[in-house]
């Protein structure tokens, strides 16, 4: 996983049995991102199978994750 900022966060998975700990590893770091925030949710983007990004935005309630794929 490699970090941008503490408001986004890109997931490149290398091995698919690591995929669900990697996605829950991300969302629990923009959650605490989120926390500080106050106001933002999380939006989870999924470029493909192996690559996906996190980020805070406010377009999404505070305390919710929504998914969305960008292909």
């Amino acid at each position: 996983m490699s970090s941008q900022t503490t408001e986004s966060l890109e997931v490149v998975v290398d091995r698919p049995e690591e995929l669900y700990e990697l996605l829950n590893e991300a969302e629990a770091l923009l959650r605490q991102a989120a926390m500080a925030h106050g106001s933002a949710g999380i939006r989870v983007t999924r470029h493909d199978p192996a690559r996906y990004t996190f980020e805070l935005s406010d377009t999404v309630p505070f305390g919710e994750t929504w998914e969305q794929t960008g292909w």
